[in-house]
């Protein structure tokens, strides 16, 4: 077997994810590794999670970054929150609401399914339907910025809803924390989970999550046991609690934890408003580079991920060569449509550090002049 070291090109990646990594976040990573109980390490996890409670914007206790990608943050909710014959509204308007009720119906609940239009944000009147319909509901759980079609729902008001009928919520910020306005203590979100590798521009890998105080309640509170024992809550919390002496759980990913601490330092002395008014100004550059190419955005600028933008394909296009040739001629990585978008749509992400004016300039340049010889 004849295999050398891997050294991949330098690509601007802008499309759902990965985003591009500054080059602050990638230096941590290969800073001299110490032991995950080291009194320097614990430290520095003290300091992730203040940094995470000023990006989600809360004063949760039970705040801390999961060992394991945005899906497992997902999981890490349901299964924390839901037990078997619980009733739990879950609203499907792209892929990842789709992996929500997977996650519901493997928890042994039961799921009510709120559906909206792919490109359209979730409904507050259908999910008030649904809760008069099933006011023994338990839990509500929606996607906050829908990564498979760039649209952003109304978290604020769902939370108010999801409270007016004595139920908890579970939200996915996956691609929205850092790029629009996110602020869990005020908008009252008892679970919510994110990922390291969208908008926080840091290695992927790692899952934000934050539990309410009633959150906490409820698990600790629970007649069964938690189906996963890695992410059983009651169990995590004596790893990252800042409270008592550290208990070993697992042997935490140490070399990514610097490069989150790093990416979320960045993000704190940017400030959450500035890091939300770059994502609008770029956006704003973007569709209107676009809108001169002849190339339309589907979604509704009601409801417009700022971040994650998605992009009509000429007919007659062929949207995979095209790809093809922005990431062979120019080393630019866009996305193609997923679900019912798939071959329909591009998909392009102006996350983190990857939302800057040279980034929208090449993309725009490069398009141009793909389609130009297409």
């Amino acid at each position: 077997m004849d295999v050398s070291s891997f050294n991949p090109p330098r690509r601007t990646l802008m499309g759902p994810g990965p985003s591009d990594i500054s080059p602050q976040v990638l230096q941590a990573q290969s800073r001299p590794i110490i032991g995950h109980l080291d009194p320097l390490f614990v430290n520095m996890m003290d300091e992730i999670k203040a940094l995470l409670q000023y990006a989600f914007q809360t004063t949760n206790q039970h705040t801390f970054a999961v060992s394991a990608p945005g899906s497992a943050g997902m999981e890490t909710c349901f299964v924390n929150l839901l037990e078997p014959g619980d009733k739990v509204i879950v609203c499907i308007n792209g892929v990842f609401g789709q992996r929500m009720l997977e996650n519901a119906e493997r928890c042994g609940a039961v799921p009510i399914v709120v559906e909206d239009n792919w490109g359209e944000p979730v409904s507050l009147t259908k999910v008030a339907k649904a809760f008069e319909q099933h006011p023994d509901t338990k839990v509500l759980a929606f996607v906050h910025a829908e990564t498979s079609t760039g649209v952003a729902s109304d978290a604020q008001a769902l939370c108010a809803l999801a409270k007016k009928n004595d139920s908890l919520t579970i939200v996915d910020a996956v691609t929205s924390l850092g790029g629009i306005p996110l602020k869990v203590d005020e908008w009252g979100i008892d679970a919510i989970y994110s990922g390291s590798q969208k908008c926080l521009s840091c290695v992927p890998g790692l899952s934000p999550v934050s539990f309410s105080q009633v959150a906490v309640d409820k698990l600790k509170q629970r007649k069964t046991k938690v189906q996963s024992w890695f992410l059983d809550q009651t169990l995590v919390m004596g790893y990252w609690s800042g409270e008592q002496k550290r208990s070993y759980h697992h042997t935490a990913p140490v070399t990514a934890l610097y490069a989150l601490h790093e990416s979320l330092l960045m993000l704190y002395k940017e400030g959450l408003e500035a890091s939300w008014q770059r994502h609008a100004q770029q956006h704003a550059v973007l569709a209107e580079g676009l809108a001169k190419l002849g190339l339309d955005l589907m979604v509704d600028e009601s409801c417009r991920l700022p971040q994650l933008n998605l992009v009509a394909i000429p007919e007659g296009v062929d949207e995979q060569a095209i790809r093809s040739r922005l990431l062979n001629d120019y080393n630019l990585e866009i996305g193609a449509g997923l679900g019912k978008f798939a071959g329909k749509a591009w998909r392009i992400g102006l996350m983190g550090y990857a939302a800057r004016q040279e980034n929208v300039s090449l993309c725009l340049a490069a398009l141009s002049e793909v389609m130009a010889k297409d």
